[in-house]
């Protein structure tokens, strides 16, 4: 028998012994496996509900208050969009040191403030930008003068805190070297530490300065519109999903030109 007729009679054996056993095999796992064209809106239509990640002590974007009531900005936001596709908004309380891993595992979007970083990016998607935002202090009135730039705030004897976890602490940690950093685990009374004198200022995003600022006549933003960096905020999609990210930053860019996100904004920062 030649190598050729050998072969053919090889192939024909291998053909009667798999039967049907082979020619279903591949049906069955194409039913089986996931869905390449499914997406996170997809899930939420069937769900019934948008699944929202915030740390909830950011104001004006999140704030939870102690009866577990959800308020801000970005909450109000995300209502929005979860009544554009027909569906309820459920929240899921997280913290600035869990975001990344509770969104991956509990949510379809995150919201509260938050700003793109590269290292968020690394395993998350973002909308479009809604905010052009940055770090600058905020202190008492009769120091402003004092904390005007980094070199005058780091210095031996300035009290800095932070609330830990987030962008905030990681600028201080590289910036200031010979000021005090002081850790706050509540960023909804943190801003108490500056007010009664346990802290001398926080630097954290000019939104938040501005916030406060209007609510303590005795706390200033400093610069808040020249801050010492460029940030921008945006929502957290899951990386990959093009779908999900097409709507919300549709549904974004609606909001922003039919003056929704103005009337919602407007009660908060005017």
């Amino acid at each position: 028998m030649g190598w050729t007729t050998a072969a053919t009679t090889a192939a024909l054996l291998l053909i009667g012994l798999c039967g049907t056993a082979c020619t279903s095999a591949e049906p069955e796992s194409s039913a089986g496996g996931p869905d390449p064209g499914r997406s996170g809106v997809d899930d939420v239509l069937a769900r019934g509900e948008l699944r929202v990640c915030s740390t909830g002590d950011y104001r004006p974007f999140t704030y939870r208050d102690a009866a577990g009531d959800w308020s801000g900005i970005d909450v109000d936001m995300a209502r929005d969009l979860a009544r554009s596709l027909d569906v309820r908004a459920t929240f899921v309380a997280t913290t600035w040191e869990s975001l990344g891993e509770d969104f991956r595992q509990r949510c379809d979007i995150g919201v509260g403030g938050i700003s793109i970083t590269l290292e968020r990016a690394r395993t998350a998607s973002f909308s479009d930008p809604y905010l052009v935002d940055g770090k600058t202090p905020i202190t008492r009135c009769e120091n402003a003068s004092r904390f005007q730039t980094v070199r005058q705030i780091d210095q031996p004897g300035v009290r800095a805190v932070v609330n830990p976890g987030g962008t905030n602490e990681r600028f201080a940690r590289e910036e200031l070297h010979r000021a005090e950093i002081v850790t706050h685990p509540d960023n909804n009374t943190i801003f108490e530490e500056v007010r009664t004198g346990r802290a001398d200022l926080m630097i954290t995003d000019g939104a938040e300065t501005r916030w406060q600022a209007k609510r303590h006549p005795e706390l200033c933003a400093v610069h808040p519109d020249e801050p010492f960096t460029f940030a921008e905020k945006a929502y957290l999609l899951p990386r990959g999903d093009v779908v999900l990210q097409q709507y919300v930053n549709e549904w974004l860019r609606l909001r922003q030109h039919d003056g929704t996100y103005d009337r919602i904004a407007e009660p908060w920062i005017g």
